[in-house]
């Protein structure tokens, strides 16, 4: 195919666009691959489109060498699906929801689970028909609070998103392995660093759950890893808990006057005034820090999470661990006397207290274990408060943050912390979706059985951010041969009539050995501008017909490296299709 850049809908800009936040988001605006229509939302202009089907060209290829098949299911969906698993609500205000004009509820699809469900319960019915994977490649919408790095988070979204269908847990494994190992080819493929980090489900549910993070600075979740090979979402590490201590022979609890001291600095300055010899530090308190949770269907509920006073709530993985609740800053002390600002103690926490606000602990928190907490009056502390002896908890929750050097939880070394960005998510689903749409078949005795599930993603569009992100340098973009947009990007420079017919020939040829040309054949435009477009543009392969012709020569250019060749005019041809080729 020759693409000329003299008719080519294309408009390449030498500024930044003002909203562009990330470099891949500018650089593809710049390129002239994007445009931004909405915030969230891209169109995309044709290279840029051409990028995003050969990704989607190697996720299909993948995902039907594997077994899967490809439906393809609306956007707009109706409510009852997602009314019967609860997701109508337990997405809150991500979910976009409008009316028809007869006044039925629909919603524009963030995950297609139900629709899935629904399409297998009605057409097959027997373990015969098992094990099944269907995919589709659709448009996905969720109603970000905040759309931003261009098309890493947006409210419009394309994503490959797969379902496999099991008779038992046996063949949900082999099928999501299936999954997994597709998976490592795809984005092996596409030429994208990648770690698979353990991850929480969220609010699809389920139990095993894998990510495949792309490591970059700019990522929005924070993962870690070990010397010893552990990895996880920071969101789904779990705690050493330390081993529980025999309540026998501990110190009795004693209140002390701790005027001034609201935060956990000046608690620890004056408990080191008031006993030198003790050794506290700010991992010796308890802090108990208060949140309001905001339920689905619209209740609010106080939570006190108590927690070492060294370490701070991370609020990503205490949003994990109670979605779909949504968490708020708590700031109704008037409406909850038990509840002294500053200087909140675990006495009168509990569902089982008079206060009835519930009372979570991070894991650290075990029988025996002494603290220095608030006393519940102002001014006043208690000491070697013994957990297990002078207060209860309603259960433990993992919210504290996760610290470089903390250990791992499978005891293989001390963690590291990275930034990476999401790009593709497994999961284990089992029988939610199945139980909740009733979705049966009948065994190989006759008997109904619930079909076991798994879900499998893969952010397409965010892939090409992700490849751009990873491959550009300072002077634009870099794209990888398999996703290119062309093979070849061929510049005509100077003004002489003999360099353009050389350069025509030479495309005419390159285009009948297969390959995709892009063909920088404008006459008026001078070769300064040109280059900045050949360096913007990012094809893998660069060649220049201009001054060089004169001396029966071309200049052929490896993009990635900087490595470049004169070749004689003769060999042009050939010496092309070995550096696209090999």
């Amino acid at each position: 195919m020759l693409l000329r850049m003299s008719s080519l809908f294309l408009r390449t800009l030498r500024d930044d666009p003002a909203d562009a936040e990330v470099p891949s988001h500018r650089l593809l605006a710049r390129g002239g691959y994007i445009r931004r229509a909405a915030p969230g939302g891209f169109t995309w202009l044709p290279l840029g489109f051409r990028v995003f089907r050969n990704v989607e060209r190697i996720v299909r290829e993948e995902m039907d060498a594997m077994g899967a098949q490809e439906v393809h299911f609306p956007a707009l969906l109706p409510r009852e699906p997602y009314e019967a698993t609860g997701r109508w609500t337990e997405y809150g205000p991500n979910l976009f929801r409008l009316k028809d004009r007869r006044g039925n509820d629909f919603l524009l699809g963030p995950t297609h689970e139900e629709m899935f469900t629904l399409l297998v319960k009605d057409l097959y019915g027997s373990y015969k028909d098992l094990p099944l994977s269907l995919y589709q490649i659709q448009t996905k919408y969720r109603d970000e609070a905040r759309p931003r790095a261009g098309l890493f988070r947006g409210r419009e979204f394309t994503m490959k998103d797969s379902y496999s269908f099991d008779v038992d847990d046996a063949g949900l494994d082999r099928s999501y392995a299936a999954h997994r190992a597709a998976y490592i080819k795809i984005f092996d493929r596409l030429g994208l660093d990648y770690v698979i980090v353990s991850a929480m489900s969220g609010a699809m549910g389920g139990s095993r759950s894998e990510e495949f993070l792309h490591p970059t600075a700019i990522g929005e979740d924070t993962f870690v890893r070990s010397p010893g090979g552990y990895a996880a979402n920071v969101e789904a590490v779990s705690t050493v808990a330390p081993e529980a201590i025999a309540l026998d022979g501990l110190p009795e609890a004693h209140v002390e006057d701790t005027p001034d001291t609201p935060t956990i600095e000046t608690l620890v300055a004056v408990a080191r005034q008031l006993f030198p010899d003790a050794g506290y530090t700010a991992a010796s308190t308890l802090k108990n820090v208060v949140v309001t949770l905001v339920h689905p269907d619209g209740g609010r509920e106080p939570l006190v999470i108590g927690l070492p006073g060294d370490r701070e709530v991370d609020a990503k993985r205490l949003e994990a661990q109670v979605a779909p609740a949504e968490v708020e800053p708590f700031t109704d002390f008037a409406g909850n006397p038990a509840l002294v600002k500053g200087y909140i103690g675990p006495q009168v926490l509990g569902s089982e207290s008079e206060s009835k606000i519930r009372y979570l602990v991070d894991p650290r928190v075990v029988e025996g274990t002494r603290w220095i907490t608030g006393a519940n009056e102002a001014g006043k502390h208690v000491f070697d408060l013994v957990a297990g002896r002078d207060f209860t908890w309603d259960g433990v929750i993992e919210a504290a943050e996760v610290r470089a050097g903390d250990p791992a939880p499978d005891g293989t070394g001390p963690l590291e912390l990275a930034r990476g960005v999401e790009m593709g998510h497994i999961f284990q689903l089992g029988r939610k979706y199945a139980e909740a749409l009733d979705l049966k078949v009948l065994d190989e005795n006759g008997k109904l059985v619930t079909v076991t599930m798994g879900s499998y993603g893969i952010g397409v569009s965010r892939a090409v951010a992700a490849i751009a992100e990873s491959t550009l340098d300072e002077l634009g973009l870099v794209w990888p041969r398999e996703v290119a947009p062309a093979d070849v990007h061929l510049v005509a420079t100077g003004k002489d009539a003999a360099v353009f017919e050389a350069a025509e020939a030479l495309a005419g040829e390159l285009v009948a050995a297969g390959l995709t040309v892009l063909f920088d054949d404008r006459p008026k435009v001078s070769p300064g501008v040109k280059f900045k477009d050949a360096e913007l543009l990012g094809m893998p392969t660069i060649v220049t017909v201009g001054r060089g012709l004169a001396d029966g020569v071309i200049e052929v250019r490896d993009r990635r490296t900087g490595d470049r060749e004169e070749v004689p005019v003769a060999e042009a041809g050939a010496r092309v299709l070995v550096a696209v080729r090999g």
